[in-house]
């Protein structure tokens, strides 16, 4: 029984009128899929078939609503409107029926249509069958093949559906497993992100790793450590639940411009090789940003630190902190797993939590140029190294005003005399 409420399925939440549409027009793939599971979600992810002029009727819709458009692929007749707060796409249906068109998909789950204007469904392959029994079955193992990233889309679907992979679906994922390497990187990275970032992701990274399909892609892995992914999410909880700040900074993108947050990087890591220069080739295989493998590299750099963090001082706090603020969640997490204890880490977690602390979040007392006129100075590195000397100096309680910064500045400039 079709549930109408759900927004995917029903035309009145839609950003257009159904109006727009040919009366043989469906809805088809996720949006169809969810829409039975009665899965509500924030963002609208439309996707019609059209049995022709699907591009023309994008464009018209676009005009007329003042939404963004764009051609996805000329040769097969896709385009793209964006709304806002949805999304809809439109191609041209493949082969003379609906029904061919359906069975060029993935998986049975996903090759179910709906016509808005007969509200029914159009279900050759049995997916609602599926959806009830919960499996993820392929359509073909041809099509799996023709597009190798559905391999570990088939975990990934998995994993947010809560779904349990069909035995011969599984055997063919295993068979095709060396064809995801043909991929595109960056296809393979945004798939490999969202399994990464989903919550229950974990169990499917281990699950594809076993079955060869994520082999390809990191090589220098092993057994011991894809296993400790799972564990990220049991030390996760264990931070949450002593400190009740953490999960913000959990979940936040490690850096502005990037969508990697502090969990999915430490997840990352326990993929990529533990040696620095072979980390850097994969991350670079996989075509991730700079200031994403910056970030990576530094947490692996900084690991053996934090393996024993009793053994840092003031100064090697303050250094440690600024190479690493950014990703320090991430470290904490890797340090947990790699058997710290927590009590050993709490003391840099408490200062890391504590906005107000001048270890972690350092105010200058004195401005460089301020430091280069008292003391009559050429600009240079030696203003950075006072600078940072004066810091440290300020956090053992050395130095409280600029007066005293600049006093400082001008003893440690002065040569040590010789016995």
């Amino acid at each position: 029984m079709l549930d109408l409420t759900v927004a995917a399925l029903s035309p009145q939440t839609w950003p257009f009128g159904l109006e727009w549409l040919p009366e043989d027009t469906c809805l088809v793939g996720g949006a169809v899929r969810d829409g039975l599971l009665q899965r509500q979600r924030d963002y609208l992810d439309l996707d019609f078939v059209l049995p022709e002029k699907a591009v023309e009727t994008a464009r018209q819709i676009a005009r007329f609503y003042q939404a963004g458009f764009v051609v996805l692929d000329a040769g097969r007749q896709i385009a793209r409107v964006v709304f806002e707060g949805a999304t809809a796409d439109f191609a041209q249906q493949e082969g003379e029926t609906l029904h061919i068109d359906l069975k060029r998909r993935d998986f049975t789950i996903n090759a179910i249509a709906y016509n808005p204007f007969t509200q029914t469904l159009i279900d050759p392959l049995d997916g609602c069958q599926d959806l009830q029994q919960q499996v993820i079955r392929m359509v073909s193992a041809q099509n799996l093949a023709d597009d190798p990233l559905r391999l570990l889309r088939a975990y990934r679907q998995a994993s947010q559906l809560g779904f349990t992979l069909d035995p011969e679906t599984q055997e063919t994922l295993i068979a095709l497993a060396p064809k995801l390497r043909q991929v595109a990187a960056e296809r393979v990275r945004m798939e490999l992100g969202y399994l990464l970032n989903l919550p229950s992701g974990s169990e499917a990274l281990e699950r594809a790793w076993k079955d060869g399909v994520l082999t390809g892609w990191f090589p220098h892995t092993c057994a011991e450590r894809v296993s400790q992914v799972h564990q990220v999410d049991g030390v996760v909880q264990e931070f949450c639940d002593r400190w009740s700040q953490l999960p913000e900074h959990f979940n936040q993108p490690i850096l502005a411009s990037q969508p990697t947050h502090g969990i999915s990087l430490a997840k990352l890591i326990l993929f990529i090789a533990p040696e620095v220069q072979k980390a850097e080739a994969e991350l670079k295989n996989l075509k991730l940003s700079r200031a994403e493998i910056r970030a990576a590299l530094s947490v692996i750099q900084r690991l053996p630190d934090i393996l024993h963090p009793e053994k840092m001082g003031l100064r090697d706090q303050y250094f440690f902190f600024q190479a690493i603020r950014p990703v320090f969640p991430t470290l904490m997490l890797l340090a947990r797993v790699a058997g710290v204890a927590i009590e050993a880490i709490a003391p840099l977690c408490d200062r890391y939590l504590n906005p107000d602390d001048p270890l972690v979040y350092p105010q200058p007392a004195i401005a460089g140029n301020t430091l280069i006129e008292a003391l009559n100075l050429p600009k240079g590195k030696l203003i950075g190294t006072l600078l940072t000397e004066i810091q440290i100096a300020q956090i053992q309680g050395k130095v409280t005003s600029e007066a005293e910064a600049i006093d400082f500045a001008r003893h440690w400039l002065k040569p040590t005399k010789p016995d």
